[in-house]
């Protein structure tokens, strides 16, 4: 299990990052927007700027999520975590409504009033296949230090990472229609990235609340964590298992049934050995509270 300090170190380090590449393809994208004549461009490149707002919040939560516990929370601070990430979905749904709704009025511009779309550049291009490729190791090395850290704020901002990609797929997409000659493409594309985009942020506010309402762990975490308490010697049956996240951490509630001859101090010796098994074998687990029965 990797301890608060470096987890703090992983989370500072992967959101300082973001933060950096993330306002550098927001001033790349305006740029090549406007050089290269693509609306769909700039608005993708209002995306990147809600990205640096959304990486400075994770990682104030996230650091502020791993205070150590003290009398006002005496279970410690980690929902404030899952809170971030549901901030982060609801950000990506408000900017993909933004953007939806420039792309829909110039469509109805287009069909209705017979505006025309001026087509973009090949400048508009390359700055789109850019962002895919930085946006894909950017999701690489985010989810990879979510799972280190065991951030739910990291995690979102991964996927965050991977729908910007899908942006850009749309970008590349309505440019090319609209360089050879089907304009209306560009804002097309613009309408079905912002479907993708409140998609990833309905999941994202989804692992949030995860988080925050106390949701069991799923089946198999389940299974392992029966499968390490008959392990042990001693243990006769399992009478209540409950579980239930706190943040990205698993806290588990245990009825263990021992023989009724026992003495509570061999009763509680049991009970400790299935404490630390737990614990070393599945690191999520921050917290086990285990009652021991008599067999029936």
């Amino acid at each position: 299990m990797t301890d608060p300090q470096t987890e703090k170190r992983i989370i500072r380090k992967t959101t300082i990052l973001s933060t950096i590449l993330n306002f550098f393809l927001a001033v790349m994208k305006i740029i090549a927007g406007i050089v290269g004549r693509s609306t769909a461009l700039i608005t993708d490149a209002v995306n990147s700027i809600g990205d640096v707002a959304t990486a400075i919040a994770a990682m104030i939560a996230a650091i502020f999520a791993r205070k150590e516990k003290d009398e006002d929370h005496q279970y410690g601070h980690e929902k404030y975590e899952s809170m971030a990430s549901i901030f982060i979905g609801v950000v990506l749904i408000i900017s993909a409504f933004e953007i939806g709704k420039n792309a829909v009025t110039t469509i109805y511009r287009f069909i209705i009033e017979g505006s025309q779309i001026e087509p973009p550049s090949y400048v508009a291009l390359i700055a789109a296949f850019v962002t895919i490729l930085v946006k894909e190791i950017m999701y690489r090395f985010t989810k990879k230090a979510a799972h280190k850290a065991s951030s739910p704020a990291l995690a979102a901002m991964a996927w965050d990472h991977r729908s910007d990609e899908f942006s850009s797929a749309g970008v590349i997409v309505g440019v090319v229609g609209a360089m050879l000659g089907l304009t209306v493409l560009e804002p097309i594309a613009s309408v079905a990235i912002c479907l993708l985009i409140v998609r990833t942020g309905f999941r994202i506010i989804k692992m949030g609340l995860s988080g925050v309402v106390d949701q069991a762990a799923d089946a198999m975490t389940v299974a392992k964590i029966e499968a390490v308490v008959l392990a042990n010697r001693g243990v006769v049956k399992i009478d209540e298992l409950k579980t239930r996240m706190f943040g990205m951490k698993l806290y588990v509630d245990l009825e263990i049934a021992v023989e009724n001859k026992l003495s509570v101090s061999q009763a509680h010796t049991i009970a400790e050995a299935v404490h630390d098994r737990i614990e070393a074998e599945i690191p999520d687990v921050k917290h086990i509270m285990i009652h021991v029965n008599p067999e029936h």
